[in-house]
Order: structure tokens, then sequence, then C-alpha cells
């Protein structure tokens, strides 16, 4: 498993019964997590002293009770391979649980970071990345902080903006990222049409989404053709790709097997899939937050 333990302004301090206990900076949140099917004492006292709990409706959905929490506050995290230049995330709960942020995708960050960092490029070429199904930009700031252009894609428009809000709270304003909203299937196909290539490849794909204009996502069935476009769009010495999972149905194997039919066949490298997860500050274990497939380069630094 990768352990997302670089964090100072963000722990998970419990888990029980479906849910867990959060601190993110200076606030406490309780948020549901399905997979936390053990129960525990509760006995931290953020159990009772949260600023803020989502509750789970039975009909789906749900809604968040607060307890003196700012409308929005901030975070950061420094990655380990450029220390110089911490990120930094505005947080806001918002609808379905989420606050902005997924805080295990940290691990990620420092895999591809630490990869493009010791790349060597000409100043006038930095690696190309692509980001898609981009969110909040996590990945984006990470990428462009450790040196590359990236380009940033996500069907959302207030998720794009919001992303751009956390590029200027982490001066990276001017870093070479392009913005786009845009449905990332259509995006693709219009990019391998141009000729279009990337050094390195980002995807966090939800398991159901929509596009701007209503193209509807479903991760079963769209992911395996998305996939195959893979390929067309990265360039001959490409560095790595990367793709994120939360749906149970696609374990790391599943993950391992369809990058290793699709990029390492043609392309050589190496294949890598496993959980990902966060440190538990009670117990000491590890919550479990989903799975990742990766792919480098025979041709990387590592």
């Amino acid at each position: 498993m990768w352990i997302a333990d670089g964090w100072k302004d963000y722990e998970v301090l419990d888990t029980s019964s479906g849910e867990k206990l959060e601190r993110w900076g200076n606030y406490l949140l309780v948020r549901p997590d399905p997979q936390v099917i053990w129960g525990t004492p509760r006995r931290h006292r953020g159990w009772r002293e949260k600023n803020g709990h989502y509750h789970r409706s039975s009909k789906g959905g749900g809604e968040w009770e607060f307890f003196h929490l700012p409308e929005e506050w901030s975070i950061s995290y420094t990655l380990s391979s450029v220390p110089e230049h911490p990120l930094s995330f505005r947080l806001k709960p918002f609808s379905f649980k989420h606050t902005g942020l997924f805080p295990e995708q940290a691990v990620n960050w420092e895999w591809f970071s630490r990869l493009i960092r010791q790349t060597r490029r000409p100043a006038d070429r930095p690696l190309k990345v692509l980001n898609l199904f981009a969110y909040t930009g996590g990945a984006t700031l990470a990428a462009a902080a450790a040196g590359a252009a990236v380009t940033h894609v996500d069907a959302s428009k207030g998720m794009v903006n919001w992303a751009r809000e956390n590029a200027l709270a982490s001066h990276l304003a001017e870093a070479p990222i392009r913005w786009l909203v845009d449905d990332c299937t259509k995006f693709a196909e219009r990019e391998i049409r141009r000729g279009n290539q990337y050094d390195g490849i980002i995807m966090d794909p939800p398991s159901y989404g929509r596009g701007p204009k209503g193209e509807i996502w479903k991760i079963e069935e769209s992911i395996w053709p998305f996939l195959q476009l893979i390929p067309q769009l990265l360039s001959r010495d490409a560095l790595f790709f990367l793709i994120n999972s939360y749906t149970t149905g696609l374990q790391p194997s599943v993950l391992s097997y369809m990058i290793n039919v699709v990029i390492a066949k043609s392309m050589g490298g190496r294949v890598q899939a496993g959980e990902i997860g966060l440190p538990v500050t009670e117990s000491g274990l590890i919550l479990p937050c989903g799975a990742s497939g990766r792919w480098v380069s025979s041709r990387a630094a590592e």
C-alpha cells in the first residue's frame, strides 16, 4: 500500500462505525466512509468537539451540520522533492460530504513530482503534463511546482475556478498552466486529431459524472475505451502515466492489467498498482482510500 504520511495540516484521528474523524488544519470534521465497517470506543475528544458533521441520509445523499466552522479556510502541503514551494488549498464543505481535496492523493503527488524534478529538460522545453478529471487542482499544482507545464481539464467550471484560486494561493498563478472546462473524452479525441502529445498524463476519473453538455461518464463502461486513447496522447519519450480509482470494482490488479495491455505492451517501462491509504492516529493502522495504477518509462530516473 502507498501511504500519504507527509501531511502536517491534515490527519485522520479515528475511525468508527462508518465514519472518520479528521483534522483539517485547526478544524475537526466527521464524515462518512463506507469502508469503515468496524467499531471503536470513540475515545478521542474530537468526536464530541467536532466543527462539522456530514450526516448520511438513508434515502441517499445527506447534509452538513456545523459547529463554529468558517465558510472557508486553507491548509498547506509541502512536497518532499520541492520543499521550497509549499502548496496551499482552499477548503469548504459542499455537497456529498466533500471539502475540495482528497488528501490521500498526496502520495501520488510525491511520486510524479519527484519524477518531473529528476528529469533534466531545457528550460524552454519543460515536461508537458495533462491532468484529466482534474477537480480542484491538487495534482496540477504538484506537477507545476515541480517544473512541468500543465494542461488542466475538468468538466465543471466551478471546479476549474476553484483550482485557479488554489494556484493563486500557492503562488503558481504565473506558472505555465492551461485551464480548460471540457469533457475529458472529447478533449482527448481532439488532441489526438491535432497531434498534441504529453510527457506525463494523470487521470482521476469519478465513478459517475456528467460533462459540460450532459455527457454521461460511468467508469465501468467508459474507462476501457478511454484508456485506449492514452498511447496516442503520450509522447515518444513520455515519462509517466497515473490513474486513480475510488470504485471498489476496479482493484489494483485490474488497473495493472489495463495499463500493461494499453501502454506497457507497446511502450515498455514498468507498471505498478496498489491501494493508497492514510494513517489513523488513534489506532496506528492505515485507512484504505482507493487504488492507483502507475506506469513509468524505462528511461525515467527513479
